[in-house]
């Protein structure tokens, strides 16, 4: 209920709003008191008396409370609607925001799936109880509070009597909502779970028919699907239980009332038309109280909704700018790591070990060495994706901790491995970091990253729709529009994450001459496997187990004869003489064919 109660802030917002829907819904409590003792009247007047002027009036006033209340509920409904509604928007943007800001470390231990179940299902739970749940929850205790008053006021013995069976009504529909919120936390986290292996089959669908692996897909869809089943139906076993209950103990109201009522009225204690008035009375309270149970099962699903969204909410970013935060400007490209150790959250072993290094301003800076030895992780605490345990990463000579994200992050440029397109225009894509670039700028980052001419081959040009994570663009056109997207930001501090590693040789060949020069003027650290990337370095750091094991440029390496060696020996050697060869064949072609080789530089 805790969860509930902390929804306030949400609804201080809209409290005019909310403070008119509860006008409206006293008004309409207070107009449907009314109607039961005008009945006691017609029947104890206008029937008994054969007042029939009395019946017509009485008529007309029901006829015109009717209408009253009838626009007065589409007003209270239209209000508690639009109020949960904002509710819902607003709490689905919250989370929406704060998991942009969630670090790498959240997302590294976080399923998809279940993130995506919280900021849809369980919104949506907490927006249904906030709208017409919690309006139904105050409507009940209203009516409760004014219909005990009013059979009270009339004959305290009855009342007594009729209300009897609301005592173990309500011990029994607590027990309820006292366990009906457990199960609901079940269901949405087996719902979650559910989201989970649907992203990862369809995200991973090409492995998944590459390996024939769907019958075992579907196997763990199953699976996950019957524990989602079986928590469903223990909260239906419940609410079955439940239901049958609270329907008899109303019901048992409402015999008491006929028996006890009817012996009084017998004995003249009371009219006819007070009997039926106190029946009404019980009747009009049997409706909601009947939806009790089907509210405390709303309302468990939303403490379970809420609880699970102020979990993401509660959970206070280890990575954000401090509150004192230096505004960065034009970075000069000075790096250095100063003892640098690091480990990802929940591993005991460091990913980085003692790392100390000082990369000058427009140094290219390759880094070698087999996989998990920490390659991708120290380029990651330049732009502050995790946090050093032990050490410094400083930009500009100034601690990366201490310094405004954003604009740490708008001065560094950054091509993946695995480049992500988003499912929008090849235009958008390549302006994401930038929207408000020229068209000119656009063509030239996508010439620069020999882009260009593959997009204006398509119908659309710049503006064809890239398919979900840019299916419908070849790994090598995927990766160029990601390298154009990285140079638009012009950055000061530029990362390759082996972005070569997705083309074909001509095309790197390509992406090469125009890297090379567009690396001038920047400080460039670059992940490669490739011999014509690590050559031009002017500094190559040979990483294993976490460790800068040597460092130099490539021929300096080479006379070392250390591990550098044996990496060239083993991967580097033989795309060196496949080069030579290649280098070969041109001058032999040149010299056998000068004139085509002239026509063909004229061509170009």
């Amino acid at each position: 209920m805790k969860s509930l109660l902390r929804l306030g802030v949400f609804v201080r917002p809209y409290r005019i709003q909310v403070f008119l829907a509860l006008l409206t819904l006293l008004a309409i409590t207070s107009i449907s008191l009314v109607i039961p003792a005008i009945i006691r009247q017609v029947i104890d007047v206008g029937l008994a008396q054969r007042e029939t002027r009395f019946l017509a009036l009485s008529a007309l006033l029901i006829m015109g409370i009717g209408t009253a209340r009838a626009g007065l509920t589409y007003w209270q409904r239209y209000l508690t609607e639009w109020i949960s509604t904002h509710i819902g928007f607003d709490l689905r943007n919250r989370l929406y925001n704060h998991i942009q800001h969630l670090p790498f470390t959240y997302h590294d231990h976080t399923q998809t799936g279940q993130l995506i179940s919280r900021c849809i299902e369980d919104v949506r739970a907490v927006e249904r109880f906030t709208g017409s749940g919690f309006v139904e929850l105050v409507n009940l205790t209203l009516l409760l509070i004014g219909i005990v008053t009013l059979l009270f006021l009339n004959n305290a013995c009855l009342a007594a009597i009729a209300l009897i069976p609301m005592i173990p009504l309500v011990l029994v529909t607590s027990e309820f909502g006292r366990r009906v919120s457990n199960y609901f936390l079940a269901v949405d986290n087996a719902l979650g779970e559910l989201s989970s292996r649907l992203q990862e089959n369809v995200t991973g669908v090409q492995v998944v028919r590459a390996f024939a692996q769907e019958p075992y897909e579907i196997q763990r869809f199953h699976k996950a699907n019957r524990v989602l089943f079986n928590a469903r139906l223990t909260v239906i076993g419940e609410w079955a239980k439940i239901m049958p209950t609270s329907n008899f103990l109303v019901t048992l109201g409402t015999i008491l009332i006929l028996w006890f009522g009817g012996q009084m009225a017998l004995r003249g204690e009371m009219t006819i038309g007070e009997l039926v008035a106190y029946n009404s009375y019980l009747l009009l309270l049997a409706a909601p109280a009947g939806q009790l149970t089907w509210l405390v099962n709303m309302a468990g699903e939303a403490v379970a909704g809420a609880k699970r969204a102020f979990e993401v909410l509660d959970h206070i970013p280890e990575i954000q700018s401090p509150p004192d935060a230096v505004t960065l400007p034009p970075l000069s490209g000075r790096v250095e790591f100063r003892n640098v150790s690091f480990a990802y959250q929940g591993d005991t072993t460091r990913a980085l070990e003692n790392i100390n290094l000082s990369v000058e301003p427009n140094q290219v800076v390759a880094l070698i060495g087999p996989t998990g030895s920490g390659k991708t992780s120290l380029v990651n605490l330049i732009p502050r994706f995790y946090d050093v345990n032990q050490g410094m990463v400083l930009v500009n000579d100034q601690d990366v901790r201490h310094v405004d994200l954003v604009s740490l992050r708008k001065q560094i440029g950054i091509v993946l491995q695995t480049s992500l397109l988003f499912s929008m225009t090849i235009r958008e894509n390549i302006v994401y970091g930038r929207p408000e670039t020229s068209e000119e700028e656009i063509i030239a980052a996508a010439q620069a990253a020999q882009a260009h001419e593959f997009i204006m081959v398509f119908p659309s040009g710049y503006d064809t729709m890239v398919g979900e994570r840019g299916v419908t663009l070849s790994g090598g056109q995927r990766q160029r529009v990601a390298i154009a997207r990285a140079l638009l930001m012009n950055p000061r501090i530029l990362i390759l994450d082996d972005s070569t590693s997705s083309v074909d040789t001509q095309t790197e060949s390509l992406i090469q001459k125009a890297l090379a020069s567009l690396m001038e003027g920047r400080t460039t650290f670059v992940i490669a496997h490739r011999l014509s990337t690590v050559r031009r370095a002017d500094l190559i750091l040979v990483m294993d187990g976490g460790r800068i094991v040597e460092s130099g440029t490539h021929l300096e390496l080479l006379a070392q004869g250390g591990r550098y060696r044996e990496i060239y020996d083993l991967q580097l050697r033989d795309q060196e003489q496949f080069r030579e060869e290649m280098d070969s064949l041109e001058t032999a072609a040149s010299a056998a064919f000068p004139t085509a080789r002239l026509r063909g530089m004229e061509t170009e």
